[in-house]
């Protein structure tokens, strides 16, 4: 059956958990992510809020992590990887964690792999249920090696219509357009094509 969630950050002003929490099947959060000019780590200022609220609702939650310029490197994967890890940590999530990657030049395609495959060995290897966002084509096909992350779900952007480049994936993010009362603006709307919350239960992982 097919699952139709949101994701949001400190971008998204609510005013009514409520609603968001009667009429959506999932939210993912953002925690946070990397500034690469700065070369520095930050936390969404409303990731804790929006975490409390939501799942004090019983929302299904996941979270991504936003890979900034410089995530280029094994060695980034694993500095941003450790400070994801961080912000998970005491919290539980039914969705994945994710790997936000859509801000790196595509003259660095190889090296965004190698950072990307590293961030996602690691949070697996902490016992989490890790994915991979990008855009079907300027992520997925122009800012990585696909065939180097099949061991990893994705979440494919691609609006308009279903993903195309991309063949396999368990979240489509269809729209970024999407209009839900309780949310001031646009927001990004997903279908989850998978069972989420019964693969983490069973499993035991993202904490639950």
């Amino acid at each position: 059956m097919i699952k139709n969630g949101i994701d949001i950050s400190h971008w998204n002003n609510i005013y009514n958990f409520d609603f968001i929490a009667q009429h959506t099947d999932f939210v993912i959060l953002k925690a946070g992510g990397s500034d690469g000019k700065k070369k520095s780590q930050y936390q969404d200022v409303c990731y804790q809020e929006y975490y409390h609220e939501l799942n004090k609702r019983g929302v299904p939650l996941g979270a991504y992590y936003f890979a900034g310029s410089n995530f280029i490197t094994a060695e980034k994967g694993k500095e941003d990887a450790k400070h994801f890890l961080d912000l998970l940590r005491g919290k539980k999530f039914l969705y994945p964690v994710v790997c936000d990657l859509e801000a790196t030049a595509k003259s660095n395609k190889a090296g965004a792999t190698e950072a990307v495959k590293t961030f996602c060995d690691m949070l697996e290897d902490a016992g989490y249920y890790a994915m991979v966002y990008a855009s079907d084509i300027s992520g997925f096909k122009e800012r990585l090696y696909i065939d180097r992350l099949t061991g990893f779900d994705k979440w494919v952007a691609r609006y308009g219509s279903d993903p195309v480049y991309v063949k396999q994936y368990g979240i489509h993010q269809y729209t970024s357009k999407g209009i839900i009362q309780g949310i001031i603006g646009n927001v990004d709307m997903d279908q989850a094509y998978r069972d989420y919350p019964s693969i983490m239960i069973k499993k035991h992982l993202n904490n639950c």
